[in-house]
């Protein structure tokens, strides 16, 4: 049976088969947790470059991967997996085996007397990272306690505050930018860098924090315009919805070590 061609949908036998491959499985694994670049993931998976590249080659004509180049190496690129994609392709795929197979969306945890500590990263402070962290704040219900820092703040764009007032209900205009070094010596959970060029300037944390970067454009690069910030908070709120879903689940995993204040 001949494959589907590029940009089609997967019927469900070819998408178990496309992601099931174990090199496959294993780059939607690393890509699940951060965005990665290829000379990374050689590593992370033990196979050569080219195997690697031909692999991704797969996915992303699939649309399962897509690349965007890296803003602090031109050279570069950061892979990112749509999980939102991979979630409905996978629903599918049990649904055409038994309607009870078919998956619901990940959901925020509910509150608890620990919040677990975030903190979001990029240049300026003044866009992405305030955005995430009151969509942290926002789809948590007060489950994480989300911080926001840049490398070199800037005052928050106008923009962003405007989505978020009328997108999401949620006033950012007080957001003082905070230097990053601020919190350099505060125990976090996690520290998700949502710029290339911050992730290659963060620090060592001396909690020791899960740390996750996500290739996201500056959506005030080329100009002001409103739809790129719009699509920007809409990625971020996806990625931390899935987000969510892992720290709930180790939250509520016992085996999963406490960290201390």
């Amino acid at each position: 049976m001949s494959a589907s061609p590029v940009g089609a949908e997967l019927a469900p036998h070819e998408f178990l088969q496309l992601a099931g491959h174990p090199v496959r499985w294993r780059l939607l694994g690393e890509l699940a947790r951060s965005d990665r670049m290829v000379h990374e993931l050689t590593g992370l998976v033990d196979e050569p470059q080219n195997l690697v590249s031909y692999h991704l080659g797969k996915l992303r004509d699939a649309k399962l991967v897509s690349a965007r180049r890296s803003s602090a190496d031109r050279r570069d690129n950061y892979y990112t997996v749509d999980l939102t994609r991979f979630g409905d392709l996978l629903s599918a795929a049990g649904g055409a085996l038994h309607p009870a197979l078919r998956l619901t969306s990940p959901t925020a945890p509910p509150p608890r007397p620990d919040p677990v500590r975030v903190l979001f990263l990029c240049t300026g402070n003044s866009a992405r990272s305030p955005m995430a962290e009151a969509l942290a704040q926002l789809g948590s219900g007060g489950f994480v306690e989300a911080h926001s820092a840049g490398s070199e703040p800037r005052p928050v764009h106008p923009l962003a505050v405007g989505v978020m007032r009328d997108q999401y209900g949620v006033d950012i205009s007080e957001h003082e930018p905070t230097p990053l070094d601020v919190f350099a010596d505060q125990r976090f959970d996690w520290v998700i860098s949502l710029c290339d060029r911050v992730r290659e300037v963060c620090p060592d944390f001396p909690s020791h924090p899960e740390t996750i970067h996500w290739s996201v454009p500056n959506p005030s690069d080329d100009g002001a315009d409103p739809r790129r910030f719009q699509d920007t908070a809409a990625e971020l709120e996806t990625r931390i919805g899935f987000l969510l879903a892992v720290i709930g689940e180790r939250a509520d995993d016992p085996r999963t070590p406490k960290q201390k204040p």
